[in-house]
């Protein structure tokens, strides 16, 4: 659905956009799930013809509450060749391009991807010391609610083929 508007000129300055503005809404029917309920829906991993980098294309279930995505490539040996964090994903639908960390990309690699939420792991009183003493902690404690894995092949021909 596209939904077009017309800012009033007096306010020009504060919004970067020109008129008309264009919002792009999600379909009405796809409803915002509770945590325990948002899913990965597709991850795809395409390499670029450098060879020395991937597009990650991740799209999840509509959320009530912003989740966190991990997302971690190993080669076939196991190696970390790259990785990234989300924290609080604002949109269902994303894409990032990932630079491998091997000298040599080769072979094949697996994209691991999770979906999770911070649990509430201190007392109120616990909290309320923190406040007190500015200092904030993260939440140590994580919820798992999905995970998703698929793997992609890089070839690099010998020089001169």
């Amino acid at each position: 659905m596209l939904l077009t508007w017309h800012i009033p000129a007096r306010f020009n300055h504060v919004c970067r956009y020109k008129n008309p503005m264009d919002l792009f809404l999600q379909d009405p029917t796809d409803i915002p799930l509770p945590p325990d309920e948002v899913r990965i829906r597709e991850l795809r991993v395409d390499p670029l013809p450098d060879n020395r980098r991937i597009r990650i294309s991740l799209q999840i279930t509509p959320f009530q509450t912003r989740p966190n995505i991990e997302i971690v490539i190993t080669n076939e040996n196991e190696e970390d060749s790259g990785s990234l964090t989300i924290i609080e994903s604002i949109d269902p639908k994303m894409e990032f391009t990932v630079h491998l960390k091997d000298d040599e990309p080769n072979g094949q690699y697996t994209v691991s991807s999770q979906i999770y939420y911070y649990e509430e792991d201190q007392d109120q009183e616990a909290k309320a010391s923190q406040l007190e003493e500015g200092v904030h902690q993260l939440p140590t404690n994580v919820k798992i609610v999905d995970r998703r894995q698929t793997t992609f092949v890089i070839e690099n021909l010998p020089a001169g083929e």
